[in-house]
């Protein structure tokens, strides 16, 4: 493992800023000093899904910008409190696919656990944010179940840990579920996918990437930025540690409008992720959530764009342009 670069920068640990999360609009505004007549707009938007920001995300945000490209991903707005025709609740028919508490098996080879309904932010796009973590967070005893589920198929070959945010689980909590999973032999890997090392990289911990070093499974840490400023040094370092551990690192972004649907924008966000080594993996199409319309792009502008991607970047760089379709066994290339 490569020497730590990254943890002496924060004054706290990465349980005492989850503590000191922003989950008001007001706080948002007061901290950022946004012009005070936009604050009924994003208290309309935090009925419909409340404000969770943490301060090392917001410390990259410019002051006074109502349009700086991180706040607009976590700043409600009162266009979420809208109804559109094509946006719905539950965008990726997940329900359909939940035959036991915490499990999602869509696909032949992979289950997807909802390991945690919890997250270090709230992101205003998320196409879970009106999934019911309630009747999907299980006990143990309950966890135990899905583990059998898995057991006794045994075409699956691997578990992806999601949430929420798989990553705001303590390390003993996540150590044995990990171990419990270790146990099943026609399992061979694990893919974590989570916005923490972008949003809390203070917890890309020693003893966390340690415990996912010395896992039997090959580990694949998924995780989540769609713009450069996201990648500042501390989020480079804690990446580049977690390489240094042995761990697979892969980046999926979301294509928003008014965020990163430049060809600029995603040329220098996929360069920033090489040089935090990390692969551009995929851009995805927003899923159609209800709340989140003001963030759709047209397909043909999202496939003129991966075009103009192509010739801007060596081919290694440019993620697959996809989509999830409800129903269909695997994610849809678009274009």
């Amino acid at each position: 493992m490569i020497p730590r670069t990254h943890q002496a920068a924060y004054p706290q640990s990465w349980q005492n800023e989850l503590k000191s999360l922003i989950t008001c609009p007001r706080a948002l505004f007061e901290a950022l000093e946004l012009p005070t007549e936009a604050l009924p707009k994003a208290l309309i938007g935090d009925t419909t899904f409340k404000t969770r920001v943490t301060p090392s995300f917001l410390a990259r945000m410019e002051k006074g910008n109502l349009n700086d490209p991180l706040l607009r991903q976590v700043l409600p707005w009162e266009d979420e409190a809208l109804s559109i025709e094509g946006f719905s609740d539950d965008p990726l028919a997940e329900q359909q696919h939940n035959p036991i508490k915490g499990l999602i098996h869509k696909y032949q080879s992979r289950v997807l656990f909802i390991a945690t309904g919890q997250c270090a932010i709230n992101c205003r796009y998320c196409f879970r944010r009106h999934f019911d973590y309630q009747a999907n967070s299980p006990s143990r005893q309950e966890w135990l179940e899905a583990i059998n589920y898995v057991q006794e198929h045994p075409q699956i070959n691997e578990v992806i840990l999601s949430g929420g945010d798989p990553l705001v689980m303590g390390d003993s909590q996540l150590d044995w579920l990990i171990t419990e999973l270790e146990r099943i032999p026609h399992l061979t890997r694990i893919r974590i996918h989570s916005r923490i090392p972008i949003v809390l990289p203070s917890r890309m911990t020693d003893s966390l990437l340690a415990r996912l070093n010395q896992s039997r499974l090959q580990c694949i840490l998924v995780i989540h930025a769609n713009h450069p400023n996201e990648l500042d040094s501390h989020v480079r370092a804690a990446l580049l540690e977690a390489k240094g551990a042995g761990i697979t690192l892969l980046n999926q972004s979301v294509l928003l409008r008014g965020i990163n649907d430049t060809n600029e924008t995603l040329s220098e966000l996929s360069e920033k992720l090489f040089d935090a080594g990390t692969l551009p993996y995929y851009l995805h199409l927003m899923d159609k959530v209800r709340g989140a319309q003001h963030f759709d792009i047209d397909k043909d502008q999202a496939i003129a764009l991966h075009n103009s991607l192509k010739a801007s970047l060596p081919g290694f760089l440019v993620p697959k342009l996809v989509q999830e379709i409800p129903g269909e066994p695997n994610k849809t290339w678009v274009g």
